[in-house]
């Protein structure tokens, strides 16, 4: 077992009591869109270059707001490496299309826990719990 966590941010949008999910190339799983920041970079910062880069979506850095933090197994990791999501909500002009490494894009509610990561499971929970999706 290892200690190692990986810091990600992640994007709350949200559609018709439903969130947006990825899915990478060559996995199987759905997650929240965003990822890892670079170094010296602020949540803000590392949310809206990757929300760019994997979705082509400018956010409105004056809108964003945090929604929670949330820690579960890593996809793919047989070490027990976990991953840690800061979770924001933002608005922004456009539709959001899949880009770089993300190969699907697809409007979830907590009737598709079974397609997410462990950690996505508990952000759908979170947002289920709170009224934010069906």
């Amino acid at each position: 077992m290892t200690d190692k966590i990986i810091d990600k941010l992640g994007l709350i949008a949200l559609s018709q009591s439903k969130i947006a999910m990825v899915r990478s190339h060559n996995k199987q799983l759905f997650y929240i869109p965003g990822g890892k920041r670079e170094l010296g970079e602020t949540d803000e910062q590392a949310l809206c270059r990757e929300i760019d880069e994997e979705l082509t979506l400018k956010l409105d850095t004056s809108s964003i707001r945090f929604y929670g933090e949330f820690i579960g197994l890593a996809d793919g990791k047989q070490d027990g490496t976990q991953v840690r999501i800061r979770c924001y909500f933002a608005e922004y002009n456009g539709k959001p299309q899949p880009a770089a490494e993300i190969a699907e894009l697809a409007w979830f509610d907590s009737h598709d826990l079974s397609r997410c990561s462990t950690t996505a499971v508990h952000i759908l929970q979170r947002l289920k719990q709170d009224g934010l999706i069906k």
